[in-house]
């Protein structure tokens, strides 16, 4: 029973860990264009799936349109936070631009408290059952997060390699310069790669809510925290790194809880980060340092 259950909870753990993936490569993309961090990032997303929510309790209609409005939400959100954090700050004074994403971070999580009382709030689930596989009993909400991440990553990478759009965003991420002498506006870009990935992070925050069940504020600090250790282990700007580390770090995570319990699971997800910062702090993807 014991081979059955880590099994489980290593399955369990990847499933749910692509929602990890998804908050890492927000981080990661935003860094890989602007070599900036967005320290708001999570608090937006998990703004963004309140905002879901309570559109959906206002207006009604089916559990899966609080995705899309959680992605619309975080769309909106991600340009906010683009004008009011990143768009008149000189670029040039990067502790100015960090400082200005975390009174966001704040404002942010002050807002969702004050709104919420607080308290959590259960959030529709478009998926329930359970798959039987024999020994193994793999939860439909969990597979439902699992396979649209999936497709919201396959789509973001899609957009990347395939369009002008991707293209324009790349060469401001390899060479700002040269990309201004050849028409592209650094600006827009910039606006658009914060919308880009308001979207993802809004569906992601939807997505965790639909998974758990219930959405809580106290998810925001957490949320930070993953997605900047899943963007370290991944490798800053790296975002096939940030998609192997969100479910590693979610597999890691279903682990640890089973071994050690929910108390004290966190803290072997720190040392995993420290192990990666010592053996290989570029990231996963980058050769092992070698020391004197």
């Amino acid at each position: 029973m014991l081979i059955v259950d880590l099994v489980q909870s290593i399955v369990d753990g990847l499933l749910f860990g692509a929602t990890y993936a998804l908050i890492g490569i927000g981080f990661t993309l935003v860094f890989g264009v602007m070599h900036k961090i967005n320290m708001a990032y999570a608090a937006a997303s998990v703004g963004a799936a309140y905002a879901a929510l309570r559109l959906i309790a206002l207006i009604g209609g089916p559990a899966w349109a609080s995705l899309l409005i959680a992605a619309a939400a975080g769309g909106v959100f991600g340009l906010i936070i683009y004008w009011l954090c990143f768009r008149f700050i000189p670029l040039s004074n990067p502790l100015a631009t960090l400082m200005s994403t975390v009174g966001m971070f704040l404002l942010a999580e002050e807002i969702i408290v004050h709104t919420t009382d607080g308290m959590p709030q259960n959030y529709p689930v478009v998926v329930r059952g359970i798959l039987d596989m024999g020994e193994f009993m793999i939860r439909g909400d969990l597979v439902f997060v699992f396979v649209c991440a999936l497709l919201a990553m396959v789509v973001l990478l899609y957009l990347l390699y395939r369009t002008k759009l991707g293209i324009a965003t790349r060469a401001v991420s390899q060479q700002p310069v040269a990309a201004q002498l050849v028409g592209i506006r650094l600006n827009h870009i910039n606006a658009l790669t914060f919308i880009v990935t308001g979207m993802l992070g809004g569906f992601a925050g939807a997505l965790i809510g639909s998974a758990v069940g219930l959405l809580s504020p106290l998810l925001v600090i957490p949320l930070t925290i993953k997605g900047l250790i899943v963007t370290v282990i991944g490798g800053l700007g790296s975002i096939p790194g940030a998609i192997i580390a969100g479910l590693l770090v979610g597999m890691a995570e279903n682990v640890f809880q089973y071994f050690r319990g929910v108390t004290e699971r966190d803290i072997y997800v720190m040392l995993l980060l420290f192990v990666f910062l010592v053996f290989r702090p570029g990231g996963i993807f980058s050769n092992t340092v070698k020391r004197d």
